[in-house]
């Protein structure tokens, strides 16, 4: 007899604000289950988990955990009043012969069980609550984000503690290497709709592609069928009777589906734009050392920096690779040694911290009124690579919607945050791009666009990231800070990393980081993806124009529909018509570079 499940959702329906979140959603949770939670920015995610952890009730449906199990649930910003110490918080619900459990999982995800709530910064406190779910061991564990604000030491532990596990989990993420190692199925959310996958991550990009493509070609064929019944419509007005109303009923109801189908949300139109090209050399480090009090962070480091290099800096947190970032870029001056910059750098900083963006401002006025963008007297443009956009515009570009203009930047998401943060960036030209974990809370989608850009960024990159499948993708060096003034200089990403550090102890590299293969020689943006980025543009587009025009042809088809038309206004008739006809033919066109496009894309 089957294990009865862990947790049971069944027609879930839940509404903020007017909007449905999710409507009908069921959904089961067995025991053994390793679950990817996916979905874009703001499609529910961790509404959804919290609907599971029943924290967030909704409208109507059942949720069922049955007698005896425990769920438990790891938030993005837990609440710790009431307790002392972090190690307090963590062994609340402890035996005192349990109590090895929080000591060992603070070892592994680094954080002070002493230390006192009230001075605890929001990373210590995410990783005291990870550390409280992990040691009370609940047959259901519902993990929202949980590398967040921990370096990759910590990030393997806690994945090895995941791996090890008999306990089912869902997890929701957007470290690749984490999702892929850890997980067997997947939960994906996708406009208030709920489809599970028996596979785990590995699986989900080839699965969201192809459920893509065959809504594209569902949609498409139900546009050619209701463009045909809308021709029999306009050619049969003079000789319809009312045996032909049937048909025309069908013909409204092909268009209300249509209309009713819920359109993707598109990519980000994000872009990089170069400012004047720098110099050859951009930073020469020569013999640079620098401490705080007692604390080494660099001890007689060379480096040299070359235009369009990509530099990783990894290591624990706390070792200072902010710091040292800081000196290479010139903000800060080094306790000895020397940091030359080359000619003509204008740079861009991506803050870890979110410090450019002030959380009691609106959207509108964090892009306005930043001095370096905001266009001078105008209060609802800002410049964008040397052109003027329309405030609401811009943000459009970057998934924010009309609403959200006006909203305070403390109301976003911390994706949200992160792609705001990422507009201001963009919309200035730069030659040099500093990224202080810029991948913390962005979607798998906004990341993939990213990587895209840095690629094909002329300019120089330096990167701070503990995403290992992001930092494969883009450096082409990494420094890694190994404590006490340690910063050692690697060739290629994560991978080639671990590997050479292998080869240099005598040491196999680790089972479960395979060696990144050499890169083949860089391909122009159309040979790697088939597509220019215009013509990517215009295929994200496209769909837009088939809806615009479709709408236009049902409104000439209903002006024409009057049986007496022709006869009373014979020259609107005649224009109408003509329209009409324009506007098919427009449709037809739009259809074929469509599936052109789409073809090309697929290529």
């Amino acid at each position: 007899m089957a294990n009865a499940p862990l947790l049971q959702l069944s027609e879930i329906s839940l509404t903020f604000g007017g909007d449905p979140v999710f409507h009908d959603l069921s959904l089961t949770v067995q025991q053994g289950d390793r679950v990817a939670l996916v979905g874009r920015n703001g499609s529910g995610k961790s509404t959804l988990m919290k609907v599971m952890a029943g924290l967030v009730e909704a409208d109507r449906g059942d949720h069922v955990i049955p007698s005896g199990i425990s769920v438990g649930y790891m938030e993005q910003d837990p609440d710790l009043s009431g307790y002392e110490t972090l190690g307090e918080f963590a062994a609340s619900n402890l035996a005192a012969s349990d109590m090895y459990r929080v000591e060992r999982a603070s070892e592994g995800l680094k954080f002070d069980p002493s230390r006192p709530v009230s001075t605890a910064s929001g990373g210590e406190r995410r990783r005291a609550a990870l550390a409280k779910l992990m040691a009370e061991e609940p047959e259901l564990m519902l993990l929202d984000e949980p590398t967040n604000h921990l370096d990759i030491e910590a990030i393997a532990w806690l994945e090895d503690e995941l791996k090890n596990t008999r306990k089912a989990f869902v997890l929701i993420s957007h470290d690749r290497y984490f999702l892929n190692a850890l997980t067997r199925a997947t939960l994906w959310i996708d406009r208030g709709q709920v489809r599970r996958q028996e596979q785990g991550f590995k699986a989900f990009e080839a699965w969201r592609d192809k459920t893509w493509e065959d809504e594209d070609m569902q949609r498409h064929k139900l546009d050619r069928k209701i463009k045909s019944e809308a021709r029999w419509a306009v050619e049969g007005i003079s000789a319809r009777r009312k045996r032909n109303q049937g048909r025309l009923r069908a013909l409204q109801d092909l268009k209300k589906d249509r209309a009713s189908q819920i359109r993707r949300q598109g990519q980000a139109a994000m872009e990089l734009a170069s400012g004047p090209k720098s110099g050859k050399k951009v930073i020469e480090a020569k013999a640079i050392t620098h401490a705080f009090g007692d604390k080494q962070i660099v001890r007689d480091l060379d480096l040299t920096v070359q235009r369009g290099d990509r530099i990783a800096f990894v290591g624990p947190n706390g070792v200072g690779k902010t710091t040292l970032i800081k000196i290479l870029s010139g903000e800060l001056q080094p306790d000895s040694g020397s940091v030359k910059l080359g000619t003509n750098l204008v740079p861009a900083v991506f803050d870890q911290t979110r410090a450019q963006l002030d959380p009691d401002v609106s959207l509108w006025d964090s892009l306005a009124g930043d001095k370096e963008i905001g266009v001078s007297g105008k209060a609802d443009q800002v410049m964008v690579r040397g052109n003027p956009k329309h405030v609401v515009g811009y943000l459009k570009e970057f998934l924010f919607d009309e609403r959200q203009a006006r909203a305070p930047v403390r109301s976003l998401s911390g994706g949200e945050k992160a792609r705001l943060l990422l507009a201001k960036i963009m919309a200035r030209e730069s030659n040099l791009l500093v990224l202080d974990e810029p991948t913390n809370d962005l979607d798998v989608e906004t990341l993939d666009l990213l990587q895209e850009l840095l690629d094909n960024y002329d300019g120089t990159v330096m990167l701070i990231s503990h995403d290992r499948d992001f930092l494969d993708r883009v450096a082409t060096t990494t420094i890694a800070m190994e404590g006490r003034g340690q910063a050692v200089v690697y060739a290629g990403g994560w991978s080639d990393y671990q590997a050479q550090k292998a080869e240099t102890s005598g040491e196999a590299p680790a089972a479960k980081i395979k060696p990144k293969k050499e890169k083949a020689p860089q391909k122009s943006k159309q040979e790697s993806e088939g597509l220019t980025y215009t013509e990517r543009h215009r295929l994200e587009e496209l769909p837009g124009v088939l809806d615009r025009l479709a709408a236009e042809i049902a409104k000439l088809e209903e002006f024409l529909a009057d049986p007496e038309l022709f006869s009373k206004e014979p020259l609107k008739f005649q224009k109408a018509t003509d329209a009409l006809v324009e506007r098919q033919v427009a449709l037809a066109n739009a259809e074929e570079e469509w599936l052109e496009l789409a073809e090309k894309a697929e290529a």
